[in-house]
């Protein structure tokens, strides 16, 4: 049993204090949560009366000797200043996306995760969805053969309500960027899991419908692998009134779309099979057959979000502290993503392609594995 304090009290706080309360047996039997912590006591209290815990400030949550974990749901530019605080107070550590806001930061996380001995994670819950899954194993199989081109896009929109929510919402100290830092590094994170790492970008970014930010709200990138497939990315919250993000995969023997999470489409070629020389237009999509593996709990909670992807995440989290390896996605893998979009930004800053700083492998990292 892993007994988790909760710091950050916002939506998505609000959400995985829900999941960690709410009737689930399973993972009941592997993590609880003991207390939580907000920065405006009105909203803390408002929580902690909702899920039956207390509500405490972080040092008070990070002196309890009943908690093991810390799950850090705070703005984006403080997640490693309080995560590192975490460590060094012997708790392991769940950071919400992204690690933090560069990955400068995310090395020193990394560094005090691995000088304390405790577990780091961060939150890229899209890993966890079936769809992302089967996708990958087919990847890993050879299924798709070479891999050869991947399109991801996430054209949502903000509102200014949005940005008004919270005073650090669209400012480049605490959100880190825009549309690419905050809403699509899952995408980021997701391509690169199952493309493999990204080696360089030549990009653009621009604010064209959110004239009170500091950040981007589009931003568009072509990307290099380091398999050598080539991809495109747009990130942006300025397509009025939001559609679905879609990842597509492309190899010469196989191509899969990912769109809201669901499997779109899927076809891997069989033994002997020879496409037509024009191609099949779309035609010959596999996925129906694979309707068993894309199985999920659909219970939503009342921000909207699934349960399972963020469930199956946690029960990770807790099996890695038990088994002592690392989790899925560890803290090697947020920096990755991390670095991916600052280099996005740097791109398109100096209007040049640029290079991804790949930093240095933590110690004792394992191959990453499907769960």
């Amino acid at each position: 049993m892993l007994t988790f304090g909760l710091i950050g009290c916002g939506s998505i706080g609000g959400f995985l204090a829900r999941l960690l309360t709410r009737e689930d047996e399973e993972l009941a039997d592997r993590a609880r949560l003991a207390a939580v912590v907000g920065r405006d006591p009105v909203r803390a209290g408002t929580l902690a009366a909702e899920v039956g815990r207390p509500a405490t400030d972080v040092a008070g949550l990070l002196a309890r000797r009943d908690v093991d974990a810390v799950l850090v749901c705070t703005p984006s530019g403080t997640h490693a200043g309080l995560a590192e605080a975490a460590l060094r107070a012997g708790k392991h550590v769940l950071v919400e996306k992204p690690v933090d806001v560069s990955p400068r930061a995310a090395d020193r996380l990394i560094a005090v995760a691995r000088e304390t001995g405790r577990t780091l994670g961060v939150v890229s819950q899209h890993r966890f969805d079936p769809a992302a899954r089967l996708a990958r194993t087919a990847i890993e199989s050879g299924r798709l053969g070479r891999v050869t081109s991947v399109m991801t896009e996430l054209a949502w929109w903000r509102g200014p309500s949005y940005y008004a929510s919270g005073g650090w919402r669209g400012t480049p100290a605490l959100d880190g960027g825009g549309a690419l830092m905050n809403q699509a590094i899952h995408a980021v994170d997701l391509v690169q899991w199952l493309a493999g790492p990204v080696v360089e970008v030549a990009a653009h970014t621009a604010r064209l419908a959110h004239p009170g930010i500091e950040v981007e709200d589009v931003a568009t990138a072509s990307l290099r692998f380091a398999n050598g497939a080539l991809g495109t990315l747009l990130a942006t919250t300025a397509a009025y009134p939001g559609r679905t993000a879609r990842t597509a995969v492309n190899g010469d023997r196989g191509s899969v779309v990912i769109d809201d999470d669901e499997l779109a489409y899927l076809h891997l070629a069989r033994d002997g099979e020879d496409a037509p020389a024009y191609g099949a237009y779309g035609a010959a999509d596999q996925s129906a057959e694979h309707a068993a593996e894309l199985a999920r709990d659909r219970t939503r909670d009342a921000a909207g979000l699934l349960y399972q992807p963020h469930r199956d995440q946690l029960l990770d989290f807790c099996d890695a502290v038990r088994e002592g390896r690392p989790p899925l996605v560890d803290g090697a893998a947020g920096r990755q993503a991390v670095a991916v979009v600052a280099a996005v930004y740097a791109s398109a800053e100096t209007g040049r392609p640029q290079r991804v700083d790949t930093g240095a492998p933590a110690d004792g990292r394992q191959e990453e594995r499907v769960p």
